[in-house]
């Protein structure tokens, strides 16, 4: 036995066999101790399941494209398009965790390593991007990259998918701190541009006009005259209503019209102007410095200046100024930004008082600023706070700037107040997110509170529909909402007439021509009946855009978010073009001004004048 077994234990030593049970020979060697960790680690991966991925890779392009599918002046497209993408992209890594099939080293591994690179993009990213930026760009590229890559190396059964995966989302991450915001149009996309190039207002700012406009030479008798009757007093006119008379245009538009008598730079801002004769003043953001702005009306010269140390920046609008200044009383009055309220010398710029609503009223700015334009009143100037309490609205005194009365009102609103007069009294309307209030513009004593509670802010001024009917708009995607007011001795009281989807504004102004409104259904133009509520007609897709009633001739002026200056007919009988041109540049939220055949128009970037043909 000890014979036999002696060969036989040589021959297992010659003839090892191999953990593929195969033979040890030249042609097949050994497999190292590191091969077979190898081997088995990739004998454990599967691969990816791919399904939930696609979907929501395809639920983050569908709600992103959600307000150009849908009724985009409603609020569930906008929150589809702001959320929606995050969401998804947030939803893919949950199904990398739980639903993927990976190994756990490369769940955690790729789950730490994506978050890692969107925590620190989002420390180096430009100030612009984050808010806005980061939910519509930074995160949905990060993450929607991460699932696509997953979807691309779904099949390789290697622990090199997780690093091209986790690579492709640092990528996407990485790209935003390439980019720089520059607001958003009204439909929610954002306007993106390259980091390291200047912005529009460091243009504006880095260089001079190679040959300034000459000012128009004014005597000290022609500017007094200009000052006590200014054309066009304050934001949407003298009633805050977007109406011109005196004025008739002639809709026979050559190519001519579009040539602008000048036309220049400007500093970021959502003012419009106010004109007394030559004079055309507006607010703008120059640097660190919130400016008040007189141009020459005939040359686009700048006559004067004056500047307050503060700069307001929300990621919608961009920085600068909201609301337009005020001229009543040989005054400028002017509301910033910021919060403060301020009385110029409207000839030269000089300061004549200067109060802080943020202390008055002890609040911060809103989300998008105070865009308040001051209302002038019997000696008082009357701007929307929306502080706790009774600093609601707040009334100065147009000589000292001492505070005379204020009231309570609603906390979130871009509207202004308005004077009307409503069952034969004079009454300051303020519009808030809580209610339309009516008060007595002497002491501010509340005579009518109306309430329209809404979540979110209201933008529009209340308008009149009647002697005793005041048009409302219910907030973003509602509609209109007509009221009735009665004053029976000092008794007063509203109950409602109807509440209209027909025409939806968010932002956008409209006007009324003869018994209808004429405004903006989201971005889309819309004409409906005063009486019933009911659209007339829907068309003309401007954006969102401004428009300008002249009544004279029945004419319909809008300028269109990009720029475009529209002549329409106002007749509810159908939507019309008349006639249009080119006159700015960018998105362009500021309503325009026409005195006599002078348009000014002006958005974020430029300024201009332009000729209208009128009738004689």
């Amino acid at each position: 036995m000890r014979n036999v077994s002696r060969p036989f234990n040589f021959l297992l030593s010659e003839f090892v066999m191999t953990d593929t049970n195969q033979p040890e020979t030249e042609s097949n060697p050994p497999v190292e101790p590191a091969a077979r960790e190898e081997t088995s680690a990739v004998s454990e991966l599967q691969p990816l399941r791919i399904w939930p991925p696609i979907l929501l890779l395809i639920g983050m392009v569908v709600t992103r494209m959600a307000p150009q599918w849908m009724d985009s002046d409603s609020v569930l497209p906008v929150m589809l398009a702001v959320f929606g993408p995050l969401v998804c992209g947030g939803l893919i890594l949950v199904w990398w965790v739980l639903a993927s099939r990976a190994t756990w080293k490369e769940k955690l591994s790729g789950l730490v390593i994506t978050l890692l690179a969107g925590g620190v993009t989002l420390a180096l990213i430009d100030p612009t991007m984050k808010g806005p930026g980061v939910m519509l760009v930074t995160g949905p590229m990060g993450v929607g990259l991460f699932g696509i890559a997953a979807l691309l190396v779904s099949r390789v059964r290697s622990a090199k998918r997780t690093v091209f995966i986790v690579a492709c989302s640092v990528l996407g991450f990485c790209f935003s701190l390439l980019l720089r915001a520059e607001g958003m149009w009204g439909d929610y996309n954002m306007v993106l541009a390259w980091r390291s190039t200047p912005t529009v207002e460091e243009r504006m700012l880095s260089k001079a006009d190679a040959a300034p406009a000459v000012p128009s030479v004014l005597t000290a008798a022609e500017l007094e005259s200009a000052l006590a009757e200014p054309e066009w007093p304050g934001f949407r006119g003298a009633l805050r209503d977007s109406v011109l008379t005196g004025v008739s245009l002639d809709a026979d538009w050559n190519a001519d019209v579009g040539t602008p008598l000048w036309k220049k730079s400007v500093g970021p801002g959502w003012s419009s102007f106010v004109v007394a004769g030559p004079l055309l003043i507006t607010q703008e953001q120059r640097g660190e410095e919130e400016l008040i702005v007189c141009y020459d009306a005939e040359t686009g010269a700048e006559l004067w200046t004056q500047e307050v140390k503060t700069r307001f920046y929300d990621a919608l609008g961009g920085p600068g100024p909201r609301a337009t200044p005020t001229l009543a009383d040989g005054g400028l009055y002017v509301m910033g930004a910021s919060g403060h309220v301020l009385r110029l010398d409207p000839a030269t710029g000089e300061i004549l008082w200067q109060q802080d609503v943020r202390k008055v009223a002890d609040r911060e700015p809103p989300i998008w600023g105070f865009s308040s334009s001051p209302l002038v009143v019997d000696g008082t100037v009357i701007v929307h706070a929306g502080g706790k309490g009774d600093k609601g609205l707040l009334a100065f005194d147009t000589e000292t700037g001492d505070l005379k009365w204020s009231a309570p009102a609603g906390d979130h609103s871009y509207s202004s107040p308005a004077l009307l007069t409503i069952a034969g009294q004079p009454v300051i309307a303020m519009l808030t997110n809580k209610e339309l209030n009516l008060l007595n513009p002497a002491d501010g004593k509340i005579l009518l509170s109306y309430d329209c509670t809404i979540d979110g802010q209201r933008v529009l001024q209340p308008q009149l529909a009647g002697e005793d009917e005041i048009l409302i708009a219910t907030g973003m995607g509602k509609g209109m909402q007509k009221i009735h007011v009665t004053n029976k001795d000092g008794d007063w009281t509203a109950e409602e007439v109807w509440t209209a989807t027909g025409l939806k504004p968010d932002f956008n102004d409209y006007v009324i021509y003869e018994g209808h409104a004429y405004g903006f259904d989201g971005a889309i133009f819309t004409c409906f009946d005063l009486k019933d509520g009911k659209r007339k007609w829907k068309g003309g897709r401007y954006g969102k855009g401004q428009v300008l009633l002249v009544k004279d001739s029945g004419h319909l002026l809008v300028i269109g978010e990009e720029g475009a200056v529209v002549l329409l007919k106002a007749d509810p009988a159908g939507h019309e073009e008349l006639a249009t041109f080119q006159a700015l540049d960018g998105k362009t939220w500021n309503h325009p001004v026409l005195i006599g055949d002078r348009l000014f128009v002006r958005n974020s970037a430029q300024a201009a004048a332009y000729k209208l043909p009128v009738v004689e």
